[in-house]
């Protein structure tokens, strides 16, 4: 999928290729289907479960080298359904860049 932020002929185009991976700094909520290696997770304050997130606020499953999810075929639903390019995702990549 390519979109553009602005939908400005000169605007950046979002695609896969050109993802920050900004979303990854955003809490991820577990869902009972969920098969994500317990210890990539923890407890969050009302006792639900979430990714875990690292001293320096990014995902624990986040390759820092490279920006890639290393659990990908196995990550979140709430990961699989987020939408590279749609207004979240402009808006995580505004408050990033």
């Amino acid at each position: 999928m390519n979109i553009n932020i602005d939908n400005a002929d000169d605007s950046p185009v979002i695609t896969c290729a050109s993802c920050k991976a900004c979303c990854c700094r955003l809490e991820v909520m577990l869902m009972g289907d969920d098969n994500v290696p317990p210890e990539l997770t923890e407890r969050d304050r009302w006792g639900g479960w979430i990714m875990a997130r690292l001293d320096d606020g990014w995902c624990s499953a986040l390759d820092r080298r490279t920006l890639l999810c290393t659990i990908y075929a196995h990550r979140p639903m709430i990961c699989r359904e987020y939408q590279a390019g749609d207004s979240d995702c402009i808006e995580e990549r505004r408050l990033h860049n």
